[in-house]
């Protein structure tokens, strides 16, 4: 689909945008969703790096997973119920709000990780972090895991990075795998207790949904 992207310079140009991609079959895409240069583009005019959200549908077969991706500029509209799918038959879709919350499911779902575990514990480093940092407004993202270092005798861990706590700066919190075990055990033996269920929107998983009355305001 061509798309028309305009510049801060003012500059405008279109692009091809794909509706759909797969990440088994291009794998440029899967590498591109994880460093941050998905779907961005080179202004022809001042040379700035562009980076709008377009909505896509991200296909993972091997994963059994797929995307309903919508800008982040939608978030309220999503939260309203305004926005819907018009698709029919098809496999059903978990929705991502965003590019970066994007790349974290994916790095999520590479490490073998439980998304639902994962997003539990980003509220518990949230909860923290909005105590010890009042006045600031932390978004925290999953980084990398060296999970598989346990079972060499070595301490493992998730690593996550805290960012809006200092200007140009961020964060990096190492959670101890047996936290997230524990996590990943009692979502498990309790999938509808509250910490985990106020993480869940429809087929929207994210900590977000903890604090979505701020978009609705």
């Amino acid at each position: 689909m061509r798309r028309k992207i305009t510049c801060f310079c003012e500059n405008s140009f279109e692009v091809e945008v794909p509706e759909e991609v797969d990440l088994e079959n291009n794998r440029e895409y899967f590498d591109q969703i994880l460093n941050g240069s998905f779907f961005s583009y080179l202004c022809a005019a001042c040379g700035k790096n562009l980076k709008p959200e377009f909505p896509v549908t991200v296909n993972w077969p091997s994963q059994k997973s797929r995307f309903e991706v919508i800008p982040e500029l939608e978030r309220g509209e999503f939260y309203r119920r305004k926005k819907t799918s018009s698709e029919k038959d098809a496999p059903p879709k978990e929705t991502i709000i965003g590019y970066p919350e994007l790349s974290d499911r994916i790095a999520v779902i590479r490490d073998g990780l439980e998304p639902v575990a994962v997003e539990a514990i980003k509220y518990y480093l949230q909860l923290k972090a909005e105590e010890q940092y009042p006045e600031d407004e932390p978004v925290i993202w999953y980084f990398s895991s060296n999970k598989d270092a346990a079972s060499n005798g070595e301490n493992g861990f998730l690593e996550f990075h805290i960012h809006g706590i200092k200007d140009n700066e961020v964060a990096v919190m190492k959670v101890p795998l047996s936290f997230y075990a524990k996590t990943h055990d009692d979502y498990k033996n309790n999938p509808k207790k509250e910490i985990f269920s106020i993480l869940k929107f429809g087929n929207y998983l994210s900590v977000k949904n903890t604090m979505r009355h701020e978009v609705l305001k």
